[in-house]
């Protein structure tokens, strides 16, 4: 019976999906209600899922019941689990967020948001790297819809450039996928990693550049360096709740990253181990130095939380780039934190853009705007959690990563280059504040403003994330768990493939 709560958070979603394609003719006060439930649904299976796997426990599900490596198969263990409840609860804000009237601005909205979780608790369960390649394009497809969502020139603009880059990731992906089952027969990932250490020096070189080429098609989804600069527009143009919850959107291409770095080419992959780890922290270091020099020269709210989502990535890949559990570690603490704060700030900025009137979201002061202290309250406790200042969870998960980093060769630069980003956080959100709050003139609230729902999901995201402080003993030791788990691919290996069934 345990078995098959694993497939149940991707079956949720679909099945709501079409359900609500075909419940379209109701009115829309029922549709938000069923979007809301089946959300609400999920939340409720993902930490179901979570409490199983917290004890260390790896769980799969045999498709048609074929045994893996043959059939497909889901597997769910700490860092899917996890995933998949912080995906849930952003979801669920971001949804009631847009239960407000977003979801009216175009068509198909709720049903687009459930294949939206389709495709990632899909990515985040597949034990097979062809059926993530199919997750990955469900996502597309949904996002694409969503981002559009409303229309305008700008937002198809940035729709374009989104569909167009992905859809070249896409085909790189398949040329990838495609040389390694050529090679090793197989794309089911705990195979992947147990014929890894059997590859001979003549298919060697073929295996990396696949391996290589994997990589550069994870790095573009998590918006790694160079391959960035699709993201900020998309971001800054989408309706707030489509860009609250792609603010995990990111972390599947992270996910996917980390998958690769330590199961398929994993300590147990021979000459090809630790394929990625000349190249993961340069290129996170530098990502989150570029996207940080995004955050100062933005000239718009919105702009500028794109680009500490891409700051945040770089974060979380210098983590994992230490090579170390405990830098993994915190890079997993550091996921949810940056995750909901990211989300939180989205859906601020919108209701300052609304009440700023033609100035929205840009940097200009002696804009007009009611209650600017509450909402500058809000934004300030936002830039706190985002920037990392003591004593919420940013400044934990900074923390946590430096003392890992303290062993590593590379120390110097992950210092410099941590704290003079977070320096210039600090510098870019006080500004920002100070240029949206400081000066406004105080004008009384629109007929019929209702301000407890615009900002209770916002609030409810900014408490996730000072749960995550006070209690971070706990939450910090799930993670490390989850991380020695990561780097013991042996674990997972055994847990998917029936010892009995493998040629």
């Amino acid at each position: 019976m345990l078995n098959h709560l694993v497939i149940a958070p991707v079956l949720l979603p679909l099945l709501a999906g079409i359900g609500l394609l075909l419940l379209r003719p109701l009115p829309i006060g029922w549709r938000r209600v069923l979007s809301i439930l089946a959300v609400l649904a999920q939340v409720g299976l993902a930490l179901l899922l979570f409490t199983r796997v917290a004890d260390g426990g790896i769980f799969t599900y045999a498709l048609g019941d074929w045994p893996a490596p043959y059939g497909i198969v889901l597997v769910a263990d700490r860092l899917a689990a996890g995933m998949l409840l912080i995906t849930a609860l952003l979801a669920l804000f971001a949804l009631l967020y847009a239960a407000r009237g977003t979801d009216l601005e175009g068509r198909h909205f709720h049903v687009l948001f459930q294949l939206q979780l389709f495709g990632l608790n899909g990515a985040f369960l597949t034990g097979d790297l062809f059926n993530l390649f199919v997750f990955f394009e469900i996502l597309l497809l949904a996002s694409y819809g969503l981002l559009l969502h409303g229309g305008g020139a700008a937002r198809t603009r940035a729709g374009l450039h989104f569909v167009v880059i992905n859809l070249a990731g896409s085909t790189l992906f398949l040329f990838a996928v495609g040389t390694l089952y050529g090679v090793l027969g197989t794309l089911n990932m705990a195979d992947l990693a147990r014929r890894m250490a059997q590859v001979g020096p003549a298919e060697l070189g073929l295996v990396q550049a696949a391996g290589l080429l994997l990589f550069g098609v994870f790095a573009l989804k998590a918006a790694l360096v160079p391959l960035y600069l699709w993201l900020p527009a998309a971001y800054a143009g989408t309706s707030a709740p489509v860009a609250a919850l792609f603010a995990v959107m990111t972390k599947v291409g992270v996910y996917s990253i980390l998958r690769l770095d330590t199961l398929i080419f994993g300590g147990l992959a021979g000459d090809s181990a630790h394929l990625l780890g000349d190249w993961l922290l340069p290129l996170a270091l530098i990502t989150l130095a570029l996207g940080m020099a995004g955050v100062v020269a933005s000239t718009g709210l919105r702009r500028q939380t794109a680009y500490l989502v891409i700051a945040s990535v770089g974060t979380l890949l210098t983590a994992a780039g230490l090579g170390t559990a405990g830098g993994l570690a915190a890079g997993l603490y550091y996921l949810p934190h940056t995750t909901f704060a990211a989300g939180a700030l989205f859906l601020l900025t919108d209701g300052i853009a609304y009440r700023r009137g033609e100035l929205t979201d840009r940097f200009q002061p002696d804009g007009a705007m009611s209650h600017p202290r509450l909402l500058g309250t809000l934004f300030f406790i936002t830039a706190v959690l985002i920037a990392g200042l003591p004593p919420l969870s940013g400044f934990l998960a900074k923390f946590l990563i430096l003392r890992a980093a303290l062993p590593h060769p590379d120390l110097a630069w992950v210092m410099a280059v941590v704290l003079v980003t977070s320096l210039l956080a600090v510098i870019a959100l006080a500004r920002s504040g100070s240029i949206l709050f400081y000066r406004a003139r105080v004008v009384a609230a629109p007929a019929g403003e209702r301000l407890l729902p615009e900002l209770a999901p916002t609030t409810a995201l900014l408490l996730l994330c000072l749960g995550l402080a006070v209690w971070a003993g706990p939450v910090h030791e799930f993670t490390l768990n989850t991380a020695e788990q990561l780097y013991q691919p042996q674990r997972y290996i055994d847990a998917v493939l029936d010892r009995e069934m493998k040629p």
